[in-house]
């Protein structure tokens, strides 16, 4: 009784327990979700207990246990990223979902899969008959047009129903109808028109023979004509040719009447031969050979190929003859293959000149094969047998991919007669008592299924341009190496530094073959790219600090003598160093320090001048070894807290012919540039010596997390130079300005057309004899530094410290902190990655070349690539295509034209880096790419003629039906009138006018011209020249009359001058006064 009651004291403190982790486990929810939503807005400052996936993952660890899975921590977090106001169920922890979708372990396997067999959708033919089923489906590409036909007369896209069966169906390209043929009829169907089905519809009949499939023959060159190729069950194969003028298409739309008339077969042109001595079953017209097919049961003339012509004669035909004929035939284009199947279950490849024996076989259904399409994109074939099973192969290697089958209804009940392919979509369509549709694989974003490359976060990805191949380093210390165009794993290193030992930097050399890693104890190490061999090592110090060594970023260097390797490596401290590694030793050794000038920049100088060491040097290197120039009563540099914020976080260097650069990056966005050909180190620019910045904001604020040299050589800048002269050229050939959208042929041609590049290029020199061509080169301009900052913007910088650009990348939401810069080889393009997981891809060419206009700088795209934050980007010129990885544990590929998901590194499927319309998305991003259009308005200079000219003449007659002028007045009149010159030497030169407008968006009232001419003289100086002379008048008039008109014109004469002295004079009332009655 005791051991009951303890267990159930037991069990209820148990259940205690958890409901108070359950309550503080919804407090870190609520509270993670604040912060994600702070972080959006741009409100939320980074804070030592800002909560992170780590301090996520801890604290759900101490609530629950050990038992909770770190991948469903994982999972739970970045659905809690990715929206924060979704339901957080606590049994998510534990691996259990609530919602009946497929579990887990069915998703990994549905991966591997062709099609998504789970995510069948059914559509139910409404209308249709009893028992009734779809016998034809046909696929309209261009209108994406979709058009069934059953047994019993339903056709899908008009609802009409006939009486006869109907046999099969296809769309008349020229015509614009929809053709349907019956036992013994043909059917031409308008179902476009207006009104009821049963007025539009025109019945061809008789026929010799019943009709059992029809085809449409595109003839893109006759316009008004379809032909149509028609199968029966005599063996016979008909084309027959159908114009407008045979239905009254032509005819105006009131004068057409009801048109459900019926029309005698013998008044077309037809043309029969009999190909076959059983039934045909299908007849296919294919572009790609210029010719047709039928196939028959007919176990002699199984499959007919012949062009049209051998039908208006009696030569032999090409003929594929196979045991028990064959029901379905395809052709696929790549693979230049006939895919054919019948009652003996055995599907035959063909070439289509060689009819004696099949080039291939593939076995495996146990029924008769009815159905067989083909996936051009992915070499698949598809094919479908009696007993609804469907099976998918692989042209190239004949392998089976995938068998699933349709178990709903019995066999007789829903057996499936049509199958088609739709590769607008990627899905298989087939047809039964209702229509199902299989999506592919690739195509459904949906599961739970994140793409994931490692287990944990990325520290460093790599890009090896020579071999083709990607590294990746995950903060477990596993380094994996990729196939770029395949996305397969070469090989992978574990623990490359040491047990639990973290890598945090790497880097590769300039020929491809080597490759560096630094850890975070501050060991490096080099290691062979193609084989992953260790080759040197620089071992750990003694006294050395993990904290303070750890190695943020390795630069390989160009080693000025053979067989000796050259690394500049970043420390977490700020300190760069230069390590030296040669040939006969396996051990690295530290060379030099970069000595530290944070102090001396710190107490205000803005530049230290530099000198060599007096140190003997064996080798020449490419950074000289320097000492800091100070002044002998300079005070020595205290251990100041604001030292700290001036401490190096990242660092680019340039090597090119004529500088020796390591511009430094700190934390409160001031820019260090070393330059060891003035050998001097200065501090280029401060921000708040270049715009006015708010004093509470946390100096980290302008943090400067990545920096870059953008620099064009000569070749590369007369490659520009010639695009941009192209570009130019085909502008000035076409009037009118041009959409500022990035180019779908090439990322690098994505100029404004409408803008015309200044080209600069070198003076005139001298030919050089061992450069022939250095002549035309143009010279290399200056270089610019570009930096990627915390508070979300992207800043560009002359070496003095101008700042050119200040620009604010467009995503959904703005303001966020950016990672990671990348460029390319010509510096034509710039990427960047920010902390959402958001890349965006600016168009620099035009920018680089002088006076650097900041409206040549362009963003083109921007989208979403994962859910956290991204730690490096990479553009593949080659492919052009853009690599990202993310502390999300995946690397992931990307189409750079548009941002289409091509994959990650991992995935089962290979990758396909051609250019593709099909769109999709990763499971946890839910964010369309944008297009960046600029949306600018053009402005155009035009002449224009006077188009109101001034009349002397004229002006005297009208002004002299209200009063009488003297000369006097009317030449003040003339000088008051800013476009009425004296005498006849009126302005005869044209105006300029602007039309300003966007043409691209259509603006109605866009193009109103807009005249310019000099102001006029101020309004308060004008002259009342209607007053003056009604004052004059009247007193002349004063002098003859006396009595009760002279009384009146006083009062009007008042009534004027009370109207015309206001502030705003009324020009009007003043040229033209009241007259008195």
């Amino acid at each position: 009784m005791a051991i009951s009651k303890e267990k159930h004291f037991n069990m209820a403190l148990q259940i205690s327990n958890f409901k108070k982790a359950l309550n503080e486990f919804e407090k870190l929810v609520e509270q993670t979700a604040t912060q994600k939503r702070d972080e959006r807005a741009g409100l939320f400052i980074h804070k030592e207990d800002a909560i992170d996936y780590d301090k996520f993952y801890a604290s759900v660890q101490k609530l629950f246990g050990p038992d909770v899975k770190d991948q469903d921590v994982k999972r739970f977090y970045r659905k809690l990223c990715n929206n924060t106001d979704a339901f957080a169920d606590w049994c998510e922890i534990f691996g259990y979902f609530s919602s009946e979708e497929d579990p887990i372990t069915s998703q990994l396997d549905e991966e591997n899969l062709v099609f998504f067999v789970s995510r069948k959708r059914r559509i139910l033919i409404s209308g249709s008959r009893r028992r009734d089923v779809i016998k034809s489906i046909v696929k309209v590409p261009h209108l994406d047009l979709l058009i069934t036909a059953t047994q019993k007369g339903l056709i899908t896209v008009f609802n009409n129903q006939d009486t006869s069966w109907i046999t099969g169906c296809d769309y008349l390209l020229q015509l614009k109808r929809i053709v349907a043929t019956t036992e013994r009829t043909i059917i031409v169907w308008d179902y476009k028109a207006q009104g009821s089905s049963q007025e539009n519809y025109f019945v061809i009949k008789p026929m010799d023979h019943c009709l059992l499939c029809v085809c449409v023959v595109p003839l893109p060159d006759h316009l008004c004509r379809d032909d149509i190729l028609l199968g029966d069950d005599g063996g016979f194969v008909n084309r027959f040719t159908v114009n407008s003028d045979d239905f009254g298409i032509k005819q105006a739309k009131s004068k057409r009447k009801l048109q459900n008339q019926v029309l005698d077969s013998k008044n077309f042109k037809s043309v029969k031969r009999k190909l076959h001595n059983d039934w045909v079953m299908k007849i296919r017209y294919i572009s790609a050979l210029n010719c047709f097919g039928s196939c028959s049961l007919d176990s002699n003339h199984s499959l007919v190929l012949e062009s049209l012509k051998r039908l208006e004669d009696n030569l032999p035909v090409r003929e594929f003859s196979m045991p028990r004929g064959a029901n379905t035939f395809c052709y696929c284009v790549k693979a230049n293959v006939i895919v054919t199947g019948g009652d003996d279950k055995v599907i035959r490849l063909w070439h289509p000149n060689i009819s004696t024996k099949p080039v291939g076989k593939l076995v495996g259904h146990m029924f008769s094969i009815t159905e067989i399409v083909t996936n051009e994109k992915d070499q698949h074939i598809v094919s479908l047998s009696s007993a609804k099973v469907f099976r998918v192969w692989d042209i190239q290697t004949l392998s089976l991919l995938q068998v699933f089958h349709d178990s709903q209804g019995g066999p007789g009940d829903m057996q499936i007669y049509s199958m088609i392919y739709d590769a607008n979509h990627g899905m298989l369509i087939t047809g039964s008592s209702v229509m199902d549709m299989y999506p592919l694989t690739r195509m459904i974003q949906d599961t739970k299924q994140v793409p994931h490359t490692h287990e944990r976060e990325i520290n460093v990805m790599l890009y090896n341009k020579y071999l083709h191949q990607v590294l990746t380093i995950c903060s477990e210390s596993i380094i994996r190496v990729w196939e770029l165009e395949t996305g397969l794993q070469v090989y992978q290193i574990l623990d490359p530094h040491g047990f639990n030992i973290e890598v945090t930097s790497a880097a590769v050399d300039e020929s491809g073959f080597l490759f560096a890693t630094g850890a975070y104890n501050g060991t490096v190490r080099i290691w062979d790219f193609g084989s992953g061999q260790e080759m040197k090592v620089l071992p750990e110090g003694k006294d050395w600090k993990e904290e303070e060594h750890c190695l943020q970023r390795l630069v390989f260097l160009k080693a000025q003598e053979k067989h000796q390797h050259l690394v500049l490596a970043l420390e977490r401290n700020g300190t760069i160093k230069m390590i030296q590694g040669k040939e006969d030793d396996i051990y690295l050794m530290v060379i030099w320090e970069l000595p530290n000038v944070v102090p001396f920049l710190q107490d205000g100088k803005h530049a230290v001048h530099l000198r060599e060491s007096t140190r003997d040097r064996n080798m020449a290197i490419p950074f000289p070894d320097v000492e800091l120039i100070v002044e002998r009563n300079a005070s020595q540099p205290s251990n100041n807290p604001a030292m700290d914020s001036l401490r190096v976080n990242c660092i680019d260097l340039l090597q090119v012919e004529g500088y020796n650069l390591i511009a430094a990056g700190t934390l409160n966005g001031v820019i260090i540039l070393w330059n060891f050909v003035t050998s001097t180190v200065k501090k280029v620019c401060r921000l708040e010596d270049c715009f006015p910045v708010n004093p509470d904001l946390h100096p980290k604020h302008f943090k400067i997390n990545d920096i870059l040299f953008l620099f064009r050589t000569p070749e590369c800048a007369r490659r520009s130079s010639q695009d941009s002269i192209c570009s130019s050229s085909q502008c000035e050939s076409s009037k009118g300005p041009q959409s500022s959208k990035g180019s779908k042929q090439s990322i690098h041609n994505s100029e404004v057309k409408g803008e015309q590049t200044d080209v600069t290029v070198g003076e005139q020199q001298p030919v050089d004899k061992k450069h022939p061509g250095s002549a035309n080169l143009p010279e290399a301009q200056p270089p610019i530094l570009v930096t990627a900052h915390e508070d979300g913007h992207l800043r560009l910088w002359t070496l003095e410290g101008r700042l050119l650009k200040d620009m604010l990348p467009f995503t959904k939401h703005s303001a966020i902190s950016l990672t990671s810069l990348y460029t390319d080889s010509c510096t034509r393009i710039l990427l960047a990655g920010n902390v959402e997981g958001h890349v965006i891809l600016c168009n620099i060419s035009s920018f680089l070349d002088p006076p650097h206009d900041e409206k040549k700088f362009k963003q083109l795209l921007s989208w979403r690539a994962h859910s956290s934050e991204i730690i490096q980007v990479i553009y593949v010129e080659e492919k052009q295509v853009v690599i990202t990885a993310s502390i999300d544990g995946s690397v992931r590929l990307w189409h750079a034209l548009n941002g289409h998901y091509c994959g990650y590194f991992g995935q089962r499927r290979l990758f396909e880096l051609s250019q593709t319309s099909d769109f999709i998305l990763p499971c946890d991003v839910t964010e369309y790419p944008i297009e960046i259009k600029e949306e600018s308005k053009f402005t155009e200079k035009q002449k224009y003629e006077y188009p109101l000219i001034f009349d002397r003449e004229n002006i005297y007659l009208i002004f002299n039906k209200y009063l009488i002028f003297n000369s006097f007045q009317m030449k003040q009149f003339s000088k008051a009138l800013p476009f009425c010159p004296n005498g006849a030497a009126i302005r005869r030169y044209p105006l300029e006018g602007f039309v300003t407008e966007n043409r691209e968006a259509g603006i109605v009232f866009g193009s109103l011209p807009i005249y310019k001419i000099s102001s006029p003289t101020s309004l308060r100086f004008l002259p009342l020249i209607g007053v003056e002379a009604q004052k004059d008048s009247s007193d002349g008039i004063t002098g003859k009359k006396k009595g009760g008109h002279v009384q009146h014109e006083k009062v009007s004469r008042r009534r004027s001058l009370k109207k015309n002295l206001v502030p705003q004079i009324n020009l009007a009332s003043s040229f033209f006064p009241a007259i008195p009655k």
